[in-house]
């Protein structure tokens, strides 16, 4: 299992391709070692997984009830943002350019480890994203990890 933590910075260059971050390319499954699954965030980010993550989300939307209306487009909208990028032999992957476009990015990128995936933003619409408060992150961790009987 794939297990991605801390934040990174990284630079697209001209083609539109990243270098996947070192201590990122290590996580990586063994059997998903240069094959990776970019998708169209649900916040202006993109996620990265390894083939291995991606197949589960995979299953869930697949799985759903296609003959419900809302569902086809939720799998219309999920798979048309999908993407499979290969690492090259200097870990450099190519971002898509509608990817590029959906989530703004620029130069610069902020890559973020999500534990099974890693996400890749635009560093000014990332700070959007984060958490200040120290009272806030604590109300939200209450809420969602606190044990409940």
């Amino acid at each position: 299992m794939a297990f991605f933590t801390s934040e990174y910075t990284g630079k697209l260059d001209a083609k539109g391709r990243l270098v996947l971050p070192s201590r990122m390319k290590t996580a990586l499954p063994e059997s998903s070692s240069t094959e990776l699954y970019i998708k169209l965030g649900l916040e202006p980010c993109l996620e990265l997984y390894p083939l291995s993550e991606y197949k589960k989300v995979y299953s869930k939307i697949a799985g759903l009830d296609e003959f419900d209306p809302e569902v086809r487009k939720l799998q219309r909208n999920f798979f048309r943002g999908s993407a499979t990028v290969e690492l090259d032999n200097a870990g450099r992957f190519l971002i898509p350019k509608m990817m590029i476009q959906y989530a703004k990015l620029n130069k610069e990128v902020v890559i973020v480890g999500m534990g099974s995936k890693m996400e890749i933003w635009d560093p000014v619409v990332y700070q959007k994203y984060l958490i200040d408060d120290p009272n806030e992150m604590a109300t939200l961790a209450q809420k969602h990890l606190s044990q409940r009987e």
